[in-house]
């Protein structure tokens, strides 16, 4: 037994996700069909893991550059220029990460200062609050509305700041909710954070993945992107999750603030996990559509379902994730997914994991066949009837 006070407080104040409990009791049960797993059911491009391949064949192994492969970043640059009109250089203002979950971690310990706020839109990934007090900042949570389609409104935005925050982290398409914000949304955020001159964090790892309108980077509205760090990566849109390979973007001064804390954590992402990124940058983009395509097929099936056996769900506009209400069951998140899976073998993940806003919604992935989502819908519905 180690002596307490070992263990840094920080640390020790922090709750394990709430994720992996769900996943834990699935994988020793047998038969699930399971709606928890935020990744693609896609194997990875052929194109991308042959290029994998050659990089081994020709032993390409050893470090590169700390920023990662120029010539990646240059494929990045031109990527991000043209298909969403953010144009970054590649020298000094974009770093090539061990996903976009590292990403995160150096943006927030770049440029926050202990004690400082960081605003957090909930419902939200997991890792975001924790992320921003391991960086000695202050998690302040802005709770979104189901009626707003759990959209940030200007006006609690607009509410939720204080003399000390400092940046806000914005996710667009949402985890958990898919909810996109479109244009003219952004515009009016973006609005409120130039006036209180606050920095953003934006996630934008599901970008590719929009179904009903194009995709809008918050650094694209005008006067952001200077005060905009842009997030993205590989994992959703090419489905390389196992790839571990995401990317950075920001002003320069940002940048290299960044690039410092990568280089004595990181040294550099993997070496062959970059050359497949810069042949899913250069040929993988037919491949993305036709996942996109398959996706947005499963997004109408699983939310239509969904309205017709009583748990409405509003219509998410990007990502895969489906996060319909249970709040008519009575039964609260935790209740509600945990007699799901014991009963009727369907895994999904309570809402209040992504904040107390996620309180009675459930989080159900539909990165999984047609055939297992109609099978899920069945067993949900059975599981409903049981509960009436």
């Amino acid at each position: 037994m180690i002596k307490t006070g070992y263990i840094s407080k920080t640390i020790t104040d922090l709750k394990p996700s709430g994720i992996r409990r769900f996943f834990d009791l699935a994988a020793n049960m047998e038969g699930v069909v399971s709606l928890g797993v935020g990744e693609p059911d896609f194997v990875t491009s052929w194109s991308i893991r042959e290029a994998a391949i050659a990089s081994l064949e020709e032993g390409r192994t050893s470090y590169t550059a700390n920023a990662g492969l120029l010539e990646l970043r240059e494929e990045i640059s031109r990527y991000m220029d043209k298909e969403f009109r953010v144009p970054y250089h590649p020298e000094n203002q974009i770093i090539v990460t061990v996903g976009a979950s590292q990403a995160l971690d150096i943006a927030l310990r770049a440029i926050v200062n202990p004690g400082e706020e960081v605003l957090v839109v909930e419902p939200c990934f997991v890792s975001y609050a924790p992320l921003v007090s391991m960086a000695g900042g202050v998690p302040k949570t802005i709770h979104t509305l189901k009626e707003n389609d759990f959209k940030l409104m200007p006006e609690e935005l607009e509410a939720a700041i204080t003399a000390q925050t400092k940046a806000i982290m914005i996710c667009s398409p949402n985890n958990p909710t898919g909810t996109q914000l479109g244009k003219e949304e952004l515009i009016h955020i973006a609005e409120v954070i130039k006036k209180h001159d606050l920095l953003v964090i934006a996630d934008e790892i599901y970008a590719e993945l929009a179904y009903d309108e194009e995709f809008t980077s918050i650094a694209a509205i005008d006067g952001m992107i200077d005060r905009t760090i842009l997030i993205n990566g590989f994992s959703k849109g090419f489905a390389m999750t196992g790839w571990r390979l995401g990317f950075v973007c920001a002003p320069k001064e940002i940048s290299e603030a960044m690039l410092k804390i990568h280089q004595y954590t990181m040294m550099c992402a993997s070496t062959i996990a970059q050359y497949a990124a810069l042949e899913a940058l250069k040929n993988g983009m037919p491949d993305v559509e036709e996942m996109r395509r398959s996706y947005l097929r499963r997004r109408n099936y699983i939310v239509k379902s969904f309205n017709e056996i009583g748990l409405e769900c509003h219509n998410p506009g990007g990502a895969f994730y489906a996060f319909p209400s249970i709040a008519k069951t009575g039964l609260t998140s935790q209740q509600f997914a945990e007699q799901l899976l014991l009963e009727e073998r369907v895994a999904v993940v309570p809402g209040d994991v992504f904040g107390d806003s996620g309180e009675g919604h459930i989080r159900c992935s539909y990165a999984s066949s047609l055939e297992q989502l109609q099978e899920a819908i069945k067993r949900i519905e059975r599981f409903l009837i049981k509960k009436k």
